[in-house]
């Protein structure tokens, strides 16, 4: 098989037949789902998220997850 006469369309074919045949039909759609692109701005919401606590604060998290285990 030479992948360079091959067309786009065909190529993804046999990808796709590669992964259920490794992986099984779930394992291929988890896969696939590795490399899908999310949406919003990671940052911005971040920052959000975080704006109002502190660094000790997080510490303190962090510790006490610790204890607890």
């Amino acid at each position: 098989m030479n992948t360079r006469e091959m067309t786009p369309e065909q190529i993804r074919t046999k990808g796709l037949e590669a992964l259920v045949r490794e992986l099984g039909t779930v394992g291929m759609i988890r896969f696939i789902q590795l490399f899908e692109p999310g949406s919003g701005d990671y940052t911005k919401e971040r920052e959000n998220l975080l704006k109002s606590i502190t660094l000790d604060e997080i510490m303190s998290e962090i510790q006490s997850k610790r204890d607890a285990s």
